[in-house]
């Protein structure tokens, strides 16, 4: 397989993604579950989740594809599931009057008497989160949204195709049911949470899901180590992972600050794998077969999972799989070296086939490729 050389200067930061190939999966998803998740969890292959659907809004980046559709969004979602990604990922918060909705952002911002105002997500009831933004009824004008980076700028919310807010129940109604739910249980940071809190917040969620999943296949995740654990506490069907940045910025909570301690949490709470910032795995290679030693499952998350030569050395590391933000390109990507193209000719018989899929799993590519890929990801982490 040749690769496509994607030089470091063209990858500065998460604003900023390289432009590169298109891809297809065959969708093996994981598994509904079982009674009880305490054996190891282990996908089936190599999985690809789509990032707030077809990818984040990224509003201070040049590249337009990071600015295409509003995340987080029934139309985000089902158009990353024209591609073979097996997950969506999005960010559940619930509402002051106890709605679960999907969206990332603790605070939303609008325009009031030429000033920007915002209001803590939480503290909105529902119809006041869905009176932001654009509107289900004809004719009807929502507030204006902005969304402040976190360097402190704000910027006018504009997308090219963007969709109304919606809650946890309406995913679950209208995007395909071959789409699975990597569920992110969104926490502010800055806020100690009790845990009947919690455990409200929690209740509430399940509720929809034990409603309206049917077969779709539910991860669970959450940064938030008591919430992790407590969801795990209150269901046994949906595997739990707990989500790290591995020690890149440092919490009061010594649980968030490494991948080390992200397996004590695990494997203390019965969980069933991690998600990490993939610069803390090209950084400490050797938590790979740690992880897999604990039994756990591992997937990872970031700017280099943009970039189709990262996401191929994660998938020759032993990596599980990958949330990513250009879904139709790294999804071309992973077909391509997951299924070339010998294993898709007809001519060939069943057998031959099966084969030649085993085969395609032993990578073979020139000296040149493989001292690029060395390079490539040391250089990349550096920034």
């Amino acid at each position: 397989m040749a690769l496509k050389a994607v030089h470091v200067s063209d990858v500065p930061n998460l604003d900023q993604v390289p432009k590169g190939p298109t891809i297809a999966l065959s969708s093996s998803l994981l598994p509904k579950g079982m009674e009880d998740l305490k054996s190891a969890f282990k996908p089936a292959k190599f999985v690809v989740i789509g990032h707030r659907g077809k990818g984040m809004n990224a509003l201070a980046s040049p590249d337009r594809r990071m600015k295409e559709i509003k995340e987080n969004s029934i139309l985000s979602f089902n158009l990353a599931g024209r591609f073979p990604v097996d997950f969506v990922e999005f960010d559940v918060q619930v509402t002051a009057d106890d709605c679960a909705i999907i969206f990332h952002d603790n605070f939303i911002l609008t325009e009031e008497d030429g000033n920007i105002s915002e209001k803590r997500v939480t503290d909105l009831t529902l119809e006041e989160f869905f009176s932001y933004g654009p509107q289900r009824e004809p004719g009807k004008v929502g507030k204006k949204l902005f969304r402040k980076t976190k360097d402190g700028r704000v910027f006018n919310w504009n997308v090219e195709i963007d969709d109304p807010l919606c809650p946890l129940e309406e995913a679950f109604q209208r995007v395909d049911s071959h789409v699975g739910f990597n569920i992110e249980l969104k926490f502010d940071d800055n806020l100690v949470y009790q845990e009947e809190k919690l455990m409200h917040i929690l209740q509430v969620i399940l509720q929809v899901v034990d409603k309206y999943a049917n077969e779709r296949t539910i991860i669970f995740s959450s940064f938030q180590p008591d919430a992790a654990l407590l969801i795990r506490k209150l269901q046994g069907t949906y595997p739990v992972f707990f989500l790290t940045n591995g020690g890149s910025e440092i919490y009061s909570d010594v649980r968030r600050n490494s991948l080390d301690e992200a397996i004590k949490l695990c494997l203390a709470g019965g969980l069933q794998g991690i998600v990490s910032e993939v610069k803390a795995i090209f950084r400490n290679p050797s938590m790979i077969p740690r992880i897999k030693e604990s039994n756990l499952a591992l997937l990872t998350y970031g700017q280099l999972n943009n970039v189709p030569e990262a996401v191929y050395m994660q998938h020759l590391m032993g990596i599980n799989g990958v949330i990513v933000d250009l879904v139709q390109e790294i999804t071309e990507a992973v077909s391509d070296f997951i299924n070339p193209e010998t294993v898709r000719d007809e001519s060939l018989s069943d057998s031959v086939k099966e084969g030649k899929a085993k085969e395609s799993t032993k990578l073979e590519f020139s000296q040149r490729e493989l001292s690029f890929l060395m390079r490539l990801i040391p250089e990349l982490v550096q920034q």
